[in-house]
């Protein structure tokens, strides 16, 4: 599992969680449910992680604390 910071909120608009995760520009995810959403994250984490290798870009480490307060 990883320790980067998600950010969950219900859709209106498309009737679905979705998980985003701030610290990885563009990586976003999405469930029927919260857990469904947050698994998906994982996965999403995880891909980004794997193509940021590949093309050797910087893969930013988790800031282990809230990025913003709402």
């Amino acid at each position: 599992m990883h320790k980067y910071e998600i950010i969950l909120y219900w859709s209106e608009e498309d009737k679905f969680f979705v998980a985003e995760v701030p610290e990885l520009p563009g990586c976003i995810a999405h469930g029927k449910s919260q857990e469904a959403a947050l698994a998906s994250a994982q996965d999403a984490v995880q891909l980004w992680i794997d193509t940021a290798n590949e093309f050797g870009d910087a893969v930013p480490k988790p800031k282990g604390r809230r990025l913003m307060l709402a």
